[in-house]
């Protein structure tokens, strides 16, 4: 395993800065004090990720790269008179993301982020070339160390994709068009649930079936994400039919279309910052799809209702 003293041994010595520190007014300084302060918590982010991950490849991978944020962080001290600070809680987050997200979700989800922070500092790129440089470097460094990570949640990302897009479209047309058709939650979510059981066992099965004639080793563990992202968002969505009355189906759907969003929300967010997709256009697609097809299943519910006389 690397070690920090090791890699800081090949780490090249900090060049003098080339601008006169005493010439940067106020603004400046707090610019690049700002700037100091981002990529030292980027680098405690890093060492904190790296601490609590088992490969040996991607801990010293993440190591490295928290010895050189430091370096590049202490390029800073000359201009700002202090040694780097950074802030432990932002940095504590991050690694708390990875632990649950992943490491790669949480490293990318840092770098979205800092280009926000650092684009005072950016301004003096003419004035300070350090910044141009240390940027370029950054660039530079994240695509060969990006590439060099390997994460195994990352790779069934697509899979759980799938069960969730899945899960989200059949579940919310069954249970809209079981609102109006029923209009007693209790019975709608005996329904919900046995769908939804006899549905995520399918998906999971046809996973499992579709990596094996693939040849794929992960069988087994592929079919896994895909049922279990499909079984938890069965439960996500049928919880406001298990709690609300009888009576109250209407709010128990209108509760389970929010929840519908949220999940649409959370699910594109992570894989448009994990994959580097776009996330707008992608969820306006999915929530169009999802709550298109629960207002024709809950209409169609009606329909049935009507035209079968059924009185439940």
């Amino acid at each position: 395993m690397t070690s920090r003293n090791d890699n800081a041994s090949t780490t090249p010595t900090k060049p003098a800065p080339t601008v006169d520190p005493a010439s940067l007014d106020e603004g400046e300084r707090a610019a690049i004090a700002a700037y100091q302060a981002s990529v030292a918590t980027e680098a405690a982010a890093y060492r904190l990720m790296a601490g609590r991950v088992a490969d040996d490849a991607n801990r010293a991978t993440l190591e490295r790269i928290a010895d050189e944020k430091d370096a590049d962080a202490a390029v800073w001290t000359p201009y700002t008179g202090a040694e780097p600070s950074p802030a432990m809680g932002r940095a504590r987050r991050y690694a708390r993301l990875a632990r649950v997200l992943g490491f790669t979700f949480a490293v990318k989800l840092m770098d979205r982020q800092k280009r926000e922070l650092r684009r005072g500092a950016r301004a003096l790129a003419a004035r300070v070339p350090e910044v141009a440089r240390v940027e370029a470097d950054e660039e530079r460094r994240g695509r060969e160390l990006m590439g060099m990570l390997d994460e195994r949640l990352l790779s069934y990302v697509g899979a759980m994709v799938l069960g969730m897009n899945d899960a989200v479209v059949e579940i919310t047309g069954t249970l809209a068009g079981l609102t109006l058709a029923m209009q007693n939650t209790r019975l709608i979510a005996l329904s919900g649930l046995i769908t939804g059981i006899a549905a995520t066992l399918s998906m999971a099965a046809s996973e499992y079936l579709a990596a094996k004639s693939d040849g794929r080793p992960d069988a087994k563990r592929a079919c896994a994400y895909t049922g279990g992202a499909y079984a938890l968002t069965v439960v996500l969505l049928l919880i406001p039919y298990l709690v609300l009355p009888d009576g109250m189906y209407l709010a128990a759907m209108a509760i389970m279309l929010a929840v519908v969003v949220l999940i649409l929300a959370a699910f594109n967010f992570y894989t448009s910052v994990a994959q580097d997709l776009p996330f707008r256009k992608r969820f306006a697609q999915m929530c169009a799809i999802s709550l298109g097809v629960a207002a024709l299943s809950f209409f169609l519910g009606l329909f049935c209702k009507i035209v079968l006389g059924v009185d439940v």
